[in-house]
């Protein structure tokens, strides 16, 4: 069987896609006078908290966008309330460190019609160590330290709707189930679509149980599976099926292809910085999940209508 040539597409908006863009380097910011900036006393027991979690989210996520030291975000801010004429207390760079570690970061997206179809990856962020640069020339003078980010995105709006920071030693497999957990449970998914770092039991049991299709690629040298469960039987005819069609066809049949957005996703977070400012994994967690915030307010504005053209 002759192999099947490569699917090309166009963008089929580029007018709109170009006004987002423009948007997106915008620095109109807009600030809600409603908001609830200093923290409601809930009457628990010890010190009450001075500012709300949102007002500790938006001056990390000035510090995230513009790439601040902790000391220069507090003095940004204040210049951004100034020029809005609001009279708020601004929090110093100890409070914003000290609730970054504990803050439940607000991650925005939208729900699109129709089931939920995932693309799920993984890649790595540097958090300590020599830069490129340096290391190139004079050689890696110390440990470098990296931390792993797991994604799973939709592919009709392009956000996160799941997110996992583990240390670099953890595998994908087993983090997929954690990642499907954070869907919502009155939410139905259609697909996941994963590399073959995903074909194992735990990740086939984890998708069938909510009724959703794998997509996902059997290992190099991969064998059958003894048919005792539902996932060994879904896995075992993917595998007869690329068998019998032959791998490339089975990735075009399946739409396996897509998966390279959620890589081209993972540029998108590298692109607020090659490595992380915190060295404390819950504060670690708190700058990633503020990253993906900011990446599906930027969805928010536009994106690209592809269609693929036979």
């Amino acid at each position: 069987m002759s192999k099947p040539s490569p699917a090309r597409y166009r963008t089929t908006n580029w007018s709109s896609y170009t006004a987002s863009l423009r948007k997106r380097g915008s620095l109109l910011i807009w600030l809600d006078k409603e908001m609830t900036w200093l923290a409601p006393h809930d009457g628990s027991p010890g010190r009450p908290a001075v500012y709300s979690d949102a007002a500790i989210q938006f001056c990390l996520s000035i510090k995230v966008l513009f790439k601040l030291p902790l000391r220069q975000t507090a003095g940004m801010v204040a210049s951004l309330l100034r020029l809005a004429g609001l009279d708020w207390a601004v929090p110093d760079y100890t409070t914003l460190c000290r609730r970054q570690k504990t803050l439940a970061v607000q991650i925005p997206y939208r729900r699109a019609d129709g089931p939920l179809n995932l693309l799920v990856d993984s890649t790595g962020i540097k958090f300590l160590g020599d830069g490129e640069w340096q290391a190139r020339k004079h050689g890696v003078q110390g440990r470098r330290q990296w931390r792993k980010v797991h994604l799973a995105m939709d592919t009709a709006t392009s956000d996160i709707r799941a997110v996992e920071f583990t240390p670099s030693r953890d595998g994908d497999s087993p983090v997929l189930p954690d990642l499907l957990e954070q869907i919502p449970e009155d939410e139905d998914v259609g697909t996941v679509t994963a590399d073959g770092a995903y074909d194992t039991r735990r990740c086939h049991t984890a998708i069938l149980a909510r009724d959703a299709i794998p997509i996902i690629p059997i290992r190099k040298n991969g064998r059958w599976w003894k048919e005792d469960c539902p996932a060994a039987i879904t896995r075992n005819e993917t595998l007869r099926a690329t068998r019998h069609y032959g791998r490339a066809f089975w990735k075009r049949w399946t739409g396996y292809h897509a998966r390279s957005r959620i890589e081209a996703k993972m540029r998108c977070l590298k692109s607020f910085g090659e490595r992380i400012a915190a060295r404390d994994p819950d504060r670690q967690t708190a700058e990633i999940h503020i990253r993906i915030a900011l990446m599906n307010r930027f969805n928010a504005l536009g994106t690209a209508g592809i269609l693929r053209v036979e």
